[in-house]
């Protein structure tokens, strides 16, 4: 089985790419620079490569679909801008525009390119991780550039799944909890219980869920 994982240089992506290959994965690990993505693979051992990746690149997006042979499991991790500094009535809309290019258009251009590796796998994953801040059930006027494009990230999840369904796609969107990393700070749960929720939803058997919003396994509102 091989895995993708986007932004896997540190936190939540480096410790996903850890774990899916004890359980056997390659795992293409990505990140913006090259060294960052080689450094990565060293430290993580011979069943992961680097590929250098930015998410918000076309040109990068299109060289790794061309480069990438076979793909069974796509995580969308990259993301950026948890602003809390900023509130809904007064953000500065350009910061929010730049957060969706990494944590919604990112992840959108990057599966449409990935699907046909996808479609010919025995066994395809997308999971999008997300954040609980994204619910529309609890959200408030709060980290406005972060939760929108996360919110939009979920309903991304659900039309893929929607659309991916026939081809046997499990596609499910993951919010790893509050934990800490550079973007989470300090007073998090560890990394890698984080880490475990999208692995979870990347090593799903095929009768699994697609189309939902989990933590730990376990459903979240929408």
């Amino acid at each position: 089985m091989i895995a993708l994982v986007t932004g896997a240089n540190r936190g939540i992506g480096r410790e996903v790419a850890r774990q899916l290959a004890d359980t056997g994965h390659t795992v293409l690990v990505t990140a913006r620079s090259a060294e960052a993505a080689e450094a990565t693979a060293r430290d993580l051992g011979p069943r992961t490569h680097p590929l250098r990746l930015d998410v918000t690149s076309e040109a990068d997006i299109t060289a790794a679909a061309r480069d990438i042979d076979a793909l069974d499991v796509l995580v969308n991790n990259a993301a950026i801008t948890y602003d809390t500094w900023q509130r809904a009535t007064t953000a500065d809309l350009d910061v929010v525009r730049e957060a969706a290019e990494t944590n919604l258009y990112g992840p959108w251009r990057l599966t449409q390119a990935l699907l046909p590796l996808l479609r010919a796998s025995a066994h395809p994953r997308v999971v999008n991780v997300s954040s609980e801040v994204a619910s529309l059930t609890s959200m408030g006027g709060g980290t406005p550039a972060y939760s929108a494009s996360k919110a939009a990230l979920n309903a991304l999840t659900r039309m893929l799944a929607a659309e991916l369904r026939a081809d046997g796609v499990l596609v499910n969107a993951v919010c790893p909890g509050w934990v800490a990393t550079d973007m989470g700070g300090v007073g998090g749960r560890p990394v890698e219980e984080g880490a475990a929720s999208v692995v979870w939803a990347a090593t799903l058997p095929d009768d699994g869920p697609t189309g939902g919003f989990f933590r730990d396994g376990l459903p979240l509102p929408w």
